[in-house]
């Protein structure tokens, strides 16, 4: 990427962000620090930053809370940065809305990569002015492909990266079973591991954004032993 990215990162550890920054600067991007959730709020609210480095262990309130209230009022991208590994904690930061999760100790080369991956994805969300021509409908919702954005009606609903580009390939491919593999294949720019549920934990948050009740999906069906199908029509606006 050419243009300089704005990057926040939120870790109470002097060495570790220290490290990180001078790795993200020296790769060209503008990196702003903060010890904890005031401080990030602080410098949110003098500037926006292109994507949040969040770390979940902080002193005062901790990066899941952080994490739950920036979705709640922002697409900013997150990707979480952790000591703790646990599958559990990986699935809980991904339900509340970050966009990916990194182990520490991690790889620099790998840290970059999944940042620029992230950035890569939400890119075109920067894009003030609302295109015309690549919308897609399904339902009562509009997608607006090149904005990145989703209507129901005259209502946007906020989506993450991830909602978007989960929900894209959805709407791609109407009517037909995609198993976790194949929607992992079809996603493209995100690191999936081996034995990985994130399909799933995206699944489950995109359907409580466009299903009447989620428990009962009928938008997004769950094929048993195959995978998913959008069982929405799907036109061009």
């Amino acid at each position: 990427m050419a243009e300089k990215q704005s990057i926040l990162l939120v870790e109470d550890d002097r060495e570790i962000a220290l490290l990180v920054a001078g790795l993200l600067e020296r790769d060209g991007d503008a990196v702003r620090r903060a010890r904890d959730g005031a401080e990030a709020d602080a410098l949110l609210a003098e500037r926006p930053a292109d994507l949040i480095l969040l770390d979940l262990m902080l002193p005062g309130e901790d990066g899941f809370s952080i994490c739950r209230r920036l979705r709640a009022v922002s697409p900013v991208p997150i990707v979480m940065l952790t000591a703790r590994s646990d599958d559990i904690d990986r699935i809980v930061g991904l339900e509340l809305g970050a966009d990916d999760y990194v182990a520490k100790p991690f790889n620099p080369r790998e840290l970059v990569a999944r940042i620029r991956a992230v950035l890569r994805r939400c890119a075109p969300a920067a894009a003030a002015p609302l295109p015309s021509g690549n919308r897609l409908r399904f339902d009562a919702f509009t997608l607006d492909v090149d904005a990145r954005r989703l209507f129901r009606g005259d209502a946007e609903i906020e989506l993450s990266t991830g909602d978007f580009d989960l929900l894209l390939v959805l709407l791609r491919h109407p009517h037909r079973v995609l198993s976790r593999d194949q929607l992992m294949d079809l996603i493209k720019g995100r690191t999936w591991e081996a034995f990985d549920r994130s399909i799933d934990v995206a699944m489950s948050r995109l359907r409580r954004k466009i299903e009447p009740d989620s428990a009962h999906p009928v938008l997004i069906r769950t094929v048993r032993n195959a995978g998913y199908m959008l069982a929405a029509t799907v036109t061009k606006a």
